[in-house]
């Protein structure tokens, strides 16, 4: 806003990444509910929600079918034993039983390649904003700009790194991926399972260093994802029932 007033195009040096149609307009959402809300924090929280909430129905017909698909397992382990010698009535016997169980194996694809750019702006929105540098949110968090450091520091021996943040933040951030991915329909394939138990211990490393506000951001779309996936599975658990 510092640099508009300055009527120069000043505001237009701010990289906002290849995703700046986007990253814009979610940039200026940030900044009408921060002065609503008086606290960036909470206006990341409210722009994680109005964000997600376009995505919602797709979310609820692709946890659907990832739940219908990890039924299904079994009986296509059936069919590829059963006709092991012949491709192709393998895929046609697993076409039908798609059809029969109205799955679509592809259905849990198309929600998460249409959030990539969502997330991508508001990962850059997040990072470059200097309205967040020594912006508070609650208890400890006092700097969003920069990482949870409420545990202290942990050293590192390696080249390059300087070490790790410690805080609850993006711990609380991991354990929330473990409830979602227990949650979550599973892959049969155990090599997948194993790099899927990894998944939030790798991320929980990864986001120590960030920004507190981009681990909020994503703490909460995990929250987020968990009461989905709730609804999702107790509205099947019902149909199932009837």
């Amino acid at each position: 806003d510092n640099l508009k007033k300055l009527d120069v195009g000043l505001e237009h040096i701010i990289d906002f990444g290849f995703f700046s149609i986007i990253s814009r307009p979610l940039f200026w959402l940030m900044k009408f509910f921060h002065n609503f809300m008086g606290n960036y924090g909470w206006a990341i929280v409210l722009l994680t929600i109005v964000t997600r909430i376009p995505f919602i129905p797709l979310l609820n017909k692709s946890q659907a079918s990832m739940r219908k698909m990890q039924e299904i397992q079994p009986k296509m382990a059936e069919i590829k034993e059963k006709y092991k010698k012949d491709p192709q009535k393998i895929q046609k016997e697993t076409m039908e039983l798609y059809k029969k169980h109205k799955v679509n194996p592809l259905g849990g694809c198309l929600p998460m390649l249409l959030q990539i750019p969502v997330f991508f702006a508001l990962y850059k929105i997040l990072s470059i904003a200097i309205e967040l540098r020594g912006a508070p949110f609650i208890l400890w968090i006092t700097d969003l700009s920069g990482p949870d450091t409420l545990f202290g520091h942990i050293p590192s021996s390696f080249p390059l790194i300087g070490g790790f943040a410690l805080g609850p933040l993006p711990i609380a951030m991991g354990i929330t991926m473990v409830i979602q991915q227990k949650m979550t329909p599973s892959s049969a394939d155990p090599a997948q399972q194993k790099m899927m138990m990894l998944m939030p211990v790798i991320f929980t490393f990864m986001f120590l260093n960030f920004a507190s506000g981009l681990v909020l951001y994503w703490l909460i779309n995990n929250l987020l994802s968990i009461a989905q996936q709730f609804y999702v599975n107790r509205k099947l658990a019902k149909e199932k029932a009837e």
